[in-house]
Formats: C-alpha cells, sequence, structure tokens
C-alpha cells in the first residue's frame, strides 16, 4: 500500500538521521579534546584495577566527559582488558582516542632522576625514596642492594652494590622495582668499565672491585678531574710504602646518614672502613665513583707525592715531604681560621698532622 511505503521510508530516513547524528556526535567525542582547559592530570592505576574502574577514576579527575560513548570506543578498539597498570600524566587537551591508546600501550609516566658523581648507596637510596621521586621504599631498595645472590648476579664481589651504581641520569616510573632500577644502573658501570680498564687494573695487581674501591676515595677527596690523577699518585705511592691511606671521608663513611665536617674524635674510630685505623684499601667502595675517578684509578700521574691539603676553594696543596706538608697544613689552617673562625672544632681533618 502506497501509504504504508511511505510511513516506512519516513521511518528509515529517521532512523538513518538518528544513526548519522549519533555517528557524528561519537566522532567528534571520540578525536576531539576532553576540554580546551589544557589541564593535566597525573592519573595512578594500581594492578589488577577494573576497567570501570579506571573510568571512574578518569571521570573524577574530569578526563571523561561522556561513560557509554567511552566504554564504547574502549569495546570498539578491544581495550577494555589491555589497560597496563602505572601512573600516567594525562591531559584534558587530549582526545578520549589518544587517552585510550596511551592507557594501552602504558606510555606510564617517567621521573628523570639525576645520581651525583660521588654519591653512597644510602645517598642515591634517600633520593630514590624522597617524596619528590617515590619510586622506591628505601629499605626494601637497600636490602636488594645488599643481596649477596643478586649481587652475584650482577658480577658484583663485594657486600653490597656500592660502588657500582654509576652516576648518570636515569628516566624511572614508579612501576619499576628496585632490582630493576638497580640492574640499569650496574648494567650502566660495566659499560663504562670496559675490558680494557679491568686488564688495567690486573696489570697494577689491583681486582675490579679494589680499583672501583681506590676510585670511590678518589672521587670523595676531590671534585676537580684535574687533580683525580694527582690524588690516585698519592694514594698508590702510600700503598706501596705501606703507609696508611688517611682518607677523611673514610672514617665517616659507615656512620648512618652522616653530615658535617669530621673530626679528631672520627680518626680514631674502630671501622673496617676507616683508613687512619687499617692498612690497605677499605673492604669496599665508600662511594659511586664516576668515570673519571675510574680512570684516575687506574692511570695514576708520575707524581712521588704523599701528602696533600685543601687549600679551601676545593683544590689541593700537593706535598712530597712531612716536613712541607705540615708547613702547607699551618699555611692553610690560619686562611681557613680567618674565613671561618667560628667552626675550628669542625675544622676539616685533612688540615690535622697525623703523621708519621
Amino acid at each position: 500500500m502506497p501509504g504504508i511505503k511511505i510511513q516506512w521510508k519516513s521511518i528509515l530516513l529517521l532512523l538513518a538521521g538518528i544513526a548519522f547524528i549519533f555517528l557524528t556526535s561519537f566522532l567528534y567525542f571520540v578525536f576531539s579534546p576532553v576540554d580546551d582547559r589544557h589541564v593535566t592530570s597525573t592519573v595512578d592505576i594500581p594492578r589488577g584495577t577494573g576497567f570501570v574502574e579506571i573510568v571512574d577514576t578518569l571521570e573524577k579527575t574530569g578526563l571523561v566527559r561522556n561513560k557509554p560513548y567511552f566504554y564504547a570506543l574502549a569495546i570498539l578498539k578491544r581495550s577494555s582488558r589491555h589497560i597496563r597498570a602505572g601512573e600516567y600524566e594525562l591531559a584534558s587537551s587530549m582526545s578520549p582516542n589518544e587517552i585510550i591508546g596511551r592507557l594501552v600501550r602504558g606510555m606510564i609516566k617517567g621521573y628523570k632522576v639525576t645520581i651525583p658523581e660521588d654519591w653512597s648507596l644510602q645517598e642515591v637510596a634517600d633520593l630514590l625514596s624522597s617524596p619528590e621521586f617515590r619510586l622506591v621504599n628505601r629499605d626494601t631498595f637497600l636490602a636488594a642492594a645488599r643481596d649477596r645472590d643478586f649481587l652475584r648476579s650482577l658480577n658484583i664481589q663485594g657486600p653490597s652494590a656500592e660502588g657500582y651504581l654509576f652516576p648518570n641520569t636515569y628516566i624511572f616510573n614508579r612501576t619499576t622495582g628496585p632490582r630493576e632500577i638497580i640492574k640499569a644502573m650496574v648494567h650502566q658501570f660495566w659499560k663504562v668499565f670496559t675490558p680494557e680498564m679491568r686488564a688495567r687494573a690486573e696489570q697494577m695487581g689491583l681486582s675490579v672491585h679494589e680499583a672501583v674501591t681506590l676510585a670511590s676515595l678518589i672521587g670523595k677527596e676531590t671534585g676537580l678531574k684535574s687533580e683525580k690523577a694527582l690524588i690516585s699518585a698519592v694514594f698508590r705511592n702510600r700503598l706501596q710504602r705501606e703507609m696508611k691511606l688517611q682518607c677523611d671521608p673514610t672514617a665517616v663513611y659507615d656512620l648512618e646518614r652522616f653530615s658535617g665536617a669530621v673530626k679528631r674524635s672520627h680518626l680514631r674510630r674502630k671501622s673496617p672502613y676507616n683508613t687512619y685505623i687499617i692498612e690497605g684499601l677499605p673492604p669496599g667502595p665508600i662511594a659511586n665513583p664516576g668515570a673519571d675517578s675510574l680512570q684516575a684509578a687506574l692511570h695514576p700521574a708520575a707524581a712521588d707525592f704523599l701528602y696533600f691539603v685543601s687549600r679551601q676553594d676545593g683544590s689541593h696543596e700537593f706535598s712530597k715531604t712531612y716536613l712541607a706538608h705540615n708547613e702547607a697544613i699551618i699555611k692553610y689552617r690560619r686562611i681557613s681560621e680567618a674565613m671561618k673562625e667560628a667552626e675550628k672544632t669542625a675544622e676539616p681533618v685533612n688540615q690535622l698532622p697525623m703523621e708519621p
């Protein structure tokens, strides 16, 4: 009947119009920014979180404005079961399609962490666990760094990862475990400490662990690249003459979170690391040296210095005899006292004669 055909055509046109409007609206939703506020939010998705709960979280954060459409998009992309856990940095200027894409690809927020040269294991743990990063639990990180089986798997012969956490800039996220972070730093160490350097250490009569230990002492004594080979020469000469190294930082290395100046009382501490007490090198590194310190340990300067004293400006004066060293001590002690009269009781110990 003509009337019925016309009615069906009207219905079909109406349905087609509705479908077109819906499709247009849906596509606009999918590919348009959530809003124009350009607000960036950090969204944490714990392991085991369900898709509905994830969408609820995104909605509360202002990143989902139309939940049914978002569900439909996830179903069409078959992504509802493939969202990866982690911490994400998402912006309202992103489209829902881009947001789902980032969640599925696991584009987790990374934290750029710079480990300075000559920081100790404890200082590295403090940085990684600080409120700024919250990448590790401090105690868990330290436990992993002292796990002998784990260390052997990383080709580390010492009692901890001290010395092998190579100072560099890394990018970690909060799903990266402590062991993975340690692995990354140690992997970087072995990239820097080449087979040629290992051969050089053997030529000098040093194991890799001893070379790294020596490098850590050099790095703690000076931050000047130009002085490292000279500091290395002093330690090398003293070792050959069976003189105590008397490296100030070793006297306080095993004190928990030590800060401030090393004093006379510290030099008398009974510690396996205190080179004012023990003979030769300490049992392991006291910090994590950089490439310059490692090279200096393996290539000491051709100099016969046995002593050095701070000039109070970051550099040092080197001496061949104890008499010359004492004269340098008196000279720079006067400068120190003039500069810091109030800190006489906390003056640096490398100005305190301990020889012979």
